[in-house]
């Protein structure tokens, strides 16, 4: 839905379970037309669109995309963002490292990009710019060396380059400006603001920008403007509020580094101070230990005394350093509710949220936003509730910290 004059407000579709493109349009009925009359009667509504790459291939044939085009229009729905993260299967398996899989060092991972652009430039009103988030390069445990890290950033970088000329080739054919909206994660090989930044600087801006003039045949200040338009940054919040990052100064950092943020991702992360008290700490151990499911990797970070910053990559590694005194607070990658914000002795970023929700109203940096909780599945039992209720009250949270009326 429009909001602010002209920004988009939605939710992603990758909390619904079905890789196949008719199990993706069923899930859009049910859900999205029904949220549509309750949050939006009176304006179009817009969707935050994942497609797996199974989906993505169904989508593309013309005819299946007319369809689906001409049904957005009979519904008054419309799409402007879409999640291209997950590759492959997202639900009702173990997904946890495989969900960088395959990553930016492979042909596969660029094809479903560009094919998800491709979709995305038909159905995309006129008007409006377009977004595809997408994995932060790889999972770093993958690449053993920082040789091996850096012959991936390089490959990612040339690969990038591949995608920007193709949507330089979109906006000339459609007059619609897209961008590749890159999602740093916790261990990812572009995990934090820092990393981004330096790799859009050092790789992106430098050898990327030469071999992008090479391929649109144009000077290399062309070419720089053609890349910090086309590839942008995805500002998941529960991600950097992980990281213990100020959402503040990440915002202020990006911006002042010339480079765009394409999306902000509104999510929540789970957080549990840890007093000294050993007691507490071992309630808390036993209030997480429901959140230490199967499915998604649950990155934790762990905050010392002196600030420092320690990281475990899943959860139980996590909750084998609760009693560890020097540690004072833990986050893990949960994506939780936003309307939650405690849960027993843990809490909620929803502080992270509001503050970045706030830096947007002043600066507007960014046309789309969209709510990402895609863990309804996994939450503890004592925590799951109907679904469509769910992303109604998620959407009407968002809303009311806005201040925004129907």
């Amino acid at each position: 839905m429009q909001i602010n004059g002209n920004a988009h407000l939605s939710y992603c579709t990758n909390i619904h379970a079905g890789e196949s493109w008719p199990e993706t349009l069923r899930s859009l009925e049910e859900y999205c037309i029904p949220l549509k009359e309750k949050i939006s009667p009176g304006q179009p509504f817009g969707i935050g669109l994942r497609l797996s790459n199974e989906s993505s291939e169904a989508l593309a044939q013309p005819l299946v995309l007319k369809q689906f085009h001409d049904w957005l229009a009979e519904h008054d729905l419309y799409v402007f963002t879409i999640n291209g993260f997950p590759y492959g299967a997202f639900h009702d398996q173990v997904v946890k490292d495989q969900v960088h899989h395959p990553d930016w060092t492979t042909p596969e991972r660029l094809a479903y990009t560009k094919r998800l652009f491709d979709i995305l430039a038909t159905i995309l009103p006129t008007g409006l710019d377009g977004g595809v988030s997408t994995s932060p390069i790889s999972y770093k445990f993958w690449h053993k060396t920082e040789a091996d890290l850096e012959r991936a950033k390089s490959v990612a970088c040339q690969q990038m380059v591949e995608l920007a000329a193709h949507l330089v080739q979109l906006k000339a054919q459609t007059g619609k400006s897209l961008h590749l909206d890159i999602e740093p994660e916790p261990d990812g090989i572009l995990e934090n603001s820092r990393g981004f930044i330096d790799f859009y600087q050092d790789y992106l801006l430098q050898q990327g920008v030469k071999s992008l003039a090479v391929l649109l045949g144009s000077d290399e200040e062309t070419a720089r403007d053609a890349m910090l338009e086309h590839v942008q940054l995805c500002y998941d919040v529960c991600h950097f509020a992980v990281a213990f990052e100020s959402p503040t100064e990440v915002i202020d950092a990006v911006l002042q580094a010339g480079i765009r943020i394409g999306k902000i991702q509104i999510s929540a992360a789970l957080r549990a101070p840890l007093p000294p008290e050993a007691s507490v700490r071992e309630a808390i151990r036993r209030e997480l230990a429901p959140f230490n499911e199967s499915t998604y990797l649950h990155q934790v970070s762990m905050k010392a005394k002196n600030g420092t910053i320690s990281q475990f990559p899943d959860l139980q590694d996590g909750l084998e350093q609760i009693e560890e005194p020097d540690f004072i607070e833990l986050r893990t990658h949960f994506h939780v509710p936003l309307f939650v914000e405690e849960y027993g002795l843990l809490r909620a970023t929803r502080e992270d949220i509001i503050e970045t929700l706030s830096v947007w109203q002043e600066m507007g940096f960014t046309r789309h936003l969209e709510i990402e909780t895609y863990t309804w599945e996994v939450l503890p039992e004592s925590l799951k509730s109907n679904l469509q209720d769910s992303i109604e009250r998620e959407m009407r949270w968002v809303m009311d910290t806005l201040k925004i009326s129907e």
